[in-house]
């Protein structure tokens, strides 16, 4: 018996990649959060699986379900939203169930931020322009940040910022932000990309709070910020496909 950790991805079902279906469809429970996926997701389950939805569950539940599975000699499809790598309260639920002997995989996902960015057809890493991507969050009912990874050091490097878990406080985040980036900087909040309710806005830090707060936004979304986002037609081409560079190819079998 084993606890798969899958990375449900963005929310969307065909978002899924093929061993997270395979996993899914061989795991008779399956532990999801529902906060932030779309129904069509559990569609790969197999009929009859034991589907229990952990959004009003803490830790302690959560794991009991797993050691209830794992002495019946079932394995458990742990969903998890997004990237089990980011986010997802992976290392201390991997520590309890070591504890208890208990064995995990892990299945990777898509990442929202990388969800979002395919749904803006945008690279968030542009030549000569900004060649780094600061993934992070902000602070309201959750543990604290630590010291060293305060706000205005991560903008003071101006590479593209995505900021999750934030959505609450975008008014606050984009005044501090603006201070390094500039009030023209462009903002794109991405709400549920690759679900039915996904929604799109497109701003600049002088101008995305109003538009969040009259759209009444409260989770599942994400904040990108970034001079990648906006006009880049003028920008540096990459070295890579530059046909003045020298490239080699490397011999075949028997040359």
């Amino acid at each position: 018996m084993t606890v798969h950790f899958i990375g449900a991805g963005p929310g969307a079902a065909d978002l899924l990649t093929v061993r997270a279906v395979r996993l899914l469809r061989e795991s008779p429970v399956c532990l999801y959060a529902g906060t932030y996926l779309d129904p069509e997701v559990l569609a790969h389950c197999a009929p009859g699986a034991e589907l229990i939805d952990t959004q009003q569950l803490d830790l302690d539940r959560i794991i009991e379900h797993c050691r209830i599975a794992h002495e019946a000699g079932r394995d458990v499809a742990r969903l998890c939203s997004g990237d089990p790598s980011l986010y997802s309260a992976l290392s201390e639920q991997t520590r309890r169930l070591d504890a208890l002997g208990v064995p995990w995989d892990v299945t990777p996902g898509v990442p929202a931020y990388a969800a979002a960015a395919a749904l803006l057809g945008a690279e968030l890493t542009v030549p000569e322009l900004v060649q780094s991507v600061v993934l992070t969050r902000a602070r309201a009912r959750s543990t604290a940040m630590p010291e060293s990874e305060d706000l205005a050091a991560f903008a003071a490097t101006r590479a593209t910022l995505v900021l999750h878990l934030a959505i609450t406080r975008i008014r606050e985040l984009a005044a501090r932000l603006t201070e390094e980036y500039g009030p023209n900087c462009p903002v794109i909040v991405v709400y549920r990309a690759s679900q039915p309710a996904e929604l799109v806005l497109r701003g600049t830090l002088a101008t995305i709070a109003e538009q969040v707060e009259s759209a009444g936004l409260r989770q599942a979304a994400v904040i990108i910020v970034g001079w990648a986002l906006g006009r880049t037609v003028d920008c540096v081409e990459s070295h890579l496909y530059d046909p003045s560079r020298v490239r080699h190819i490397a011999a075949g079998p028997g040359c």
